[in-house]
């Protein structure tokens, strides 16, 4: 990137490899950009940085995208004066010489230290009779707030309720070294892509109640230890104490688990049950994101929460991402006192 806009390239690549809407990505500054300078040598860093990374060629968005945003690009490079830059046409032919997939594709989160979340995931919103093969808004709040708070996760267990695909798991299991991170969900084929996710970024997940010690792992040159991966089917409306019992949660987290009326008191059922879930009776600690997509369904679930008898509390926003990613205003993160 030396000699080019930093920012610019970065913003590019990380909204890119995470197939974040094309509208999201800062074209107005590159036009910007390629006004003052009409270089075709920064649409050629960009291309490196995003269709030529290395992680978009082992790991790559969907062919559609892909296709969409090489489109977008040499539509800017032609409406410039900049010579001619032949490796932009030649992307875009292999692209539009793939077979597409049409219902799974790669996306890659960056996290603030350089490492990065690599999870394959459906190409659409609702799948299989589940919302959760998509890493939903949410799920990269909650773990920016996560990555800034690692002294809450390092040493101790964490169970993470609807853990979807994993994201937010995997960037704790990655940046806060916790003791036993223990991924849960309960609809079989999200299950199965779960732990295809956790192998992916380099973890070897147990079955529940596994007795096995955390092993090293070597990671950007150090020998630390790696957390012990548990993943747990659990469903909310049947989970019984001594399952929660056995897993001994010293921090329990959620994101976007608060749609649906149903759900809602589902999950209040889970909280109530993981009270005296912990052989010293001391309840975990609970941090959940919710987006607000409806008013008053949050408002059901406040009541839900009240009636059980449950405290909380908003904690407050970031004013930035690390993910460079939009930060939307209708998520909002809670400390719940069980």
């Amino acid at each position: 990137m030396a000699g080019r806009p930093p920012e610019l390239l970065l913003r590019f690549q990380r909204r890119f490899l995470a197939a974040r809407p094309l509208r999201s990505l800062p074209w107005p500054e590159l036009e910007e950009s390629l006004r003052a300078d009409p270089d075709s040598s920064l649409l050629a860093d960009i291309l490196h940085e995003t269709i030529l990374h290395p992680l978009c060629v082992k790991y790559p968005p969907s062919a559609r995208y892909r296709r969409y945003f090489l489109t977008e690009l040499i539509e800017k490079h032609e409406s410039t004066a900049a010579e001619r830059l032949d490796e932009l046409y030649d992307a875009l032919a292999d692209v539009l010489k793939e077979e597409e997939d049409l219902t799974r594709c790669y996306k890659s989160y960056f996290l603030p230290a350089g490492d990065s979340v690599t999870l394959s995931e459906s190409t659409a919103p609702i799948s299989e009779g589940t919302t959760g093969l998509v890493t939903w808004e949410a799920a990269l709040h909650l773990a920016q707030w996560a990555l800034h708070s690692p002294g809450l996760f390092r040493d101790r267990t964490v169970l993470e309720l609807g853990s979807g695909v994993g994201f937010t798991g995997i960037a704790i299991c990655k940046s806060c070294q916790p003791k036993t991170f223990i991924f849960s969900d309960c609809h079989p084929r999200l299950l199965r892509q779960l732990r295809e996710n956790i192998r992916l970024n380099g973890f070897s997940p147990e079955p529940c109640g596994a007795q096995t010690e955390p092993q090293a792992q070597e990671v950007a040159g150090e020998n630390c230890q790696s957390p012990k991966v548990i993943v747990a089917e659990l469903e909310w409306g049947s989970v019984t104490e001594e399952q929660l019992l056995a897993l001994q949660p010293d921090v329990v987290i959620a994101s976007d688990v608060v749609y649906d009326p149903e759900i809602n008191v589902a999950f209040v059922g889970v909280l109530e049950k993981l009270c005296t879930c912990r052989a010293d009776r001391k309840p975990p600690e609970v941090f959940i994101a919710c987006t607000i997509r409806n008013p008053d369904t949050y408002q059901m679930f406040q009541a839900e929460l009240d009636k059980a008898g449950l405290r909380w509390q908003t904690i407050p926003a970031r004013d930035s991402s690390d993910f460079l990613y939009e930060v939307l205003p209708n998520v909002t993160l809670l400390q719940l006192f069980l």
